[in-house]
């Protein structure tokens, strides 16, 4: 008995240690949803796509959110950058980076599509706002 204690404990010790390193990792694999900044290393490195990431920050000002809309069916990451209506900087990147402008999208928004079918993405300005927020959206169904 004594021995297959000294064998368990260190194994449920390392098994403890083992969860509490990846927990945080399986609550955002899970979560719903997510707003953090770009000082948020875990969150910024496991929610934001490639392209979040290399976009010119058009303001001082800006945060990230996340959203798994209707399950694990459609994800939107989105960036905005406040006191700012100025989208030019941000097309131009969205160009040079093999985007193609569509036609399809609201009236409220410009979307560009590139070489990922599942993805979309949505450049738009808050009305009543001088807010600037770049969607991008992977509908999965």
């Amino acid at each position: 008995m004594r021995k297959s204690l000294k064998i368990l404990c260190p194994i449920f010790i390392v098994a403890i240690a083992a969860l509490a390193c990846t927990w945080p990792y399986i609550r955002m694999e899970f979560a719903g949803s997510a707003h953090y900044t770009e000082q948020d290393k875990r969150e910024y490195n496991f929610y934001t796509p490639d392209i979040l990431k290399k976009m010119p920050r058009i303001s001082c000002r800006y945060d990230f959110d996340f959203a798994n809309i209707t399950g694990p069916a459609t994800h939107v990451y989105a960036i905005k950058f406040y006191d700012t209506a100025d989208t030019h900087i941000i097309n131009n990147y969205l160009a040079s980076a093999g985007y193609k402008q569509q036609n399809e999208c609201d009236a409220e928004s410009v979307c560009w599509r590139g070489s990922d079918p599942l993805e979309i993405i949505y450049v738009g300005v808050l009305r009543g706002e001088k807010t600037v927020i770049v969607q991008v959206v992977y509908n999965f169904t």
